[in-house]
C-alpha cells in the first residue's frame, strides 16, 4: 500500500504569538491552596504505604501529605527534599501514573488516586519560592570529590556530598547545568526555566563549583581526574544516538528527536523554531512522544509515531501515549522504517508492516509509504565514549551496590550505569546512593 507523498519542506512561525503561548502552557498547572488541601484529605495515610514503595527515592508520601493536610507545607517539602533534593522537577516530569499513584489504594479501589505528583509540586514549589535552602554543611572534610555530568544524577550526588562538608566540582560538556532536566524534557512540562531556576536554588547549599564546557575524554581524562580528587563520581548520561541505518536517512530535514527538543528547550522564541508540515517521528519511548507532541503544537499539520512492535509493548506510557493522540497524534503500530524517499530533501518515510513470532520481530513484505517533510529518529541513545579502564555491560558502565565501579575511588549512576530504568527519578536516586557510599568510603566508616 502506497500514499502518495508530498513535501511542503519546513518554516518557522506557523502559529502567532498567543496560540504557541497556549500551546506550551503548564501541561499540569499548579495546586492553589484549597485545591492542595483538598487533594490531601483523600490520603487515606496508608501504614504500609504502598507508593512509598513504589517511589524511586523512598519519600515517605503519607508523611509530607499530612503536613500539607495540616498546613505545614514547607515541612512537607522538607520531608520530600530529604530523599529528593530534584523533587521539584520530579513532580512535573515522574510518570507518577505508572510508579506513586499507580499502586496508591484510591486507584485500586476507586480507579482515581491521591494527586501525589501535584502535591508534591504544590510543597517544593512553596519552600523553594521562599529563596531559602532547608539544609546546611557539615564542617569541612578536605576531601574533594569530581562529579562529571551536571544532570539529574550527578547534582544529586554533588548535593549530598556537599551537605557531608566535602568539595565538589561538577564537570559537564554542556554550557548549562541540568542535564536531561534542562536539555531533554518537553517545554510544556517544565515551564518558566524551571530547570535553571533549580539548579540555582540546589547551589546555595555551597561547595559545589560547576565547569561547564569540559568533557570526559575530550578535555580531561579518567586518570587525571582520579589523581586530582579524592574519588569520582560519573554521571554523564546518554551520549550518543542509535542510526536508523536505513537508505536516505542523510536526507535534509531527517534528524535526532533529541536535538529538536534541545533546540526547543532553549529557544527564547518559539516561533523561531521550524517544523515541517508532515511530521514522522520513529520510536516508541518519552522522547518520541514527546517530539511528536511538541511538532503538533508547533503546528504541524499531521505527526505520526510509528514504532516497530505492537503499541502496548511501547516504552511510553499509556497515559502519554494518550496524550499523545489526544494532541493530535496518530500511532502507528507494528512497523518498522525501511528508507527514507526525496531528492534532495525528505518526502517520505517507507514502512515495512512487522509481526511478532515466537517472540521474534519479522517483517510481513507488506509497505506503506507515509508523506514527510520532516522525520524525527527517536530509537535510542548510547554511551559514545564509555571512559577507559572501567568495565561496561550492556553498552553501559558496569556498577554494583551503590554504584561501584570497577575502579577503585570511582562511582557511577544514572543513565550512563547499568541497572536503571532511564528516568529522572532514578538517576536522582543513585546519585544520592553513591554519594552515600562515597562519604562512607572517604571518611572511613565502611
Amino acid at each position: 500500500m502506497n500514499i502518495s507523498p508530498r513535501t511542503d519542506g519546513i518554516t518557522a512561525g506557523r502559529l502567532t504569538e498567543d496560540e504557541l503561548a497556549q500551546n506550551f502552557s503548564d501541561l499540569h498547572p499548579p495546586l492553589d491552596k484549597h485545591e492542595a488541601h483538598v487533594a490531601a484529605d483523600r490520603c487515606y495515610f496508608c501504614h504500609d504505604a504502598p507508593c512509598m514503595t513504589a517511589c524511586p527515592t523512598s519519600i515517605d508520601i503519607p508523611l509530607f501529605i499530612r503536613q500539607i493536610a495540616t498546613g505545614t507545607p514547607e515541612a512537607a517539602a522538607k520531608t520530600i527534599f530529604d530523599q529528593n533534593i530534584l523533587g521539584g522537577m520530579c513532580a512535573r516530569v515522574c510518570p507518577t501514573e505508572t510508579l506513586c499513584e499507580e499502586v496508591c489504594v484510591r486507584e485500586i479501589a476507586e480507579g482515581k488516586p491521591v494527586e501525589i505528583g501535584r502535591l508534591q509540586r504544590y510543597a517544593t514549589d512553596r519552600l523553594m519560592a521562599q529563596n531559602t535552602h532547608p539544609f546546611e554543611r557539615a564542617a569541612p572534610t578536605g576531601k574533594r570529590i569530581a562529579v562529571v555530568g551536571a544532570g539529574p544524577a550527578g547534582l544529586s550526588c554533588a548535593h549530598r556530598l556537599a551537605m557531608k562538608g566535602h568539595e565538589v566540582v561538577i564537570l559537564d560538556a554542556r554550557p548549562k547545568p541540568g542535564g536531561l532536566n534542562e536539555y531533554g524534557i518537553a517545554s510544556y512540562k517544565s515551564t518558566e526555566n524551571f530547570a535553571q531556576a533549580e539548579v540555582d536554588w540546589l547551589l546555595r547549599i555551597g561547595g559545589i563549583t560547576i565547569e561547564p564546557g569540559t568533557a570526559l575524554g575530550r578535555d580531561v581524562t579518567l586518570e587525571a581526574l582520579s589523581s586530582r580528587f579524592d574519588a569520582v563520581f560519573i554521571g554523564m548520561g546518554l551520549n550518543g544516538v542509535n542510526a536508523l541505518a536505513t537508505p536516505g536517512e542523510g536526507l535534509a530535514n531527517a534528524r535526532d528527536a533529541v536535538d529538536f527538543i534541545a533546540d526547543l528547550r532553549q529557544a527564547e522564541d518559539l516561533q523561531s523554531q521550524p517544523v515541517g508540515r508532515n511530521v514522522v517521528v520513529i520510536g516508541g519511548g518519552m522522547t518520541a512522544i514527546d517530539a511528536a507532541v511538541q511538532s503538533r503544537l508547533l503546528g504541524a499539520e499531521t505527526v505520526t509515531v510509528a514504532y516497530r512492535r505492537g503499541q502496548d509493548r511501547m516504552a511510553a506510557s499509556v497515559y502519554e501515549q494518550h496524550l499523545a493522540t489526544a494532541s493530535g497524534v496518530r500511532i502507528l503500530a507494528n512497523v518498522q522504517p525501511v528508507a527514507l524517499h526525496g531528492n534532495d530533501a525528505l518526502e517520505a518515510v517507507e514502512f515495512e508492516y512487522t509481526r511478532d513470532v515466537d517472540g521474534r520481530l519479522t517483517g510481513t513484505g507488506e509497505t506503506i509509504r507515509v508523506p514527510a517533510d520532516q522525520c524525527l529518529r527517536a530509537i535510542g541513545q548510547t554511551l559514545a565514549g564509555a571512559p577507559e579502564p572501567l568495565d561496561l555491560s550492556g553498552g553501559k558502565i558496569a556498577v554494583t551496590g551503590a554504584g561501584r565501579t570497577s575502579l577503585p575511588g570511582v562511582w557511577a549512576g544514572g543513565d550512563c550505569a547499568t541497572g536503571g530504568d532511564d528516568l529522572t527519578v532514578t538517576a536522582v536516586a543513585e546519585g544520592r546512593d553513591a554519594a552515600e557510599d562515597i562519604h562512607t568510603t572517604l571518611m572511613g566508616e565502611g
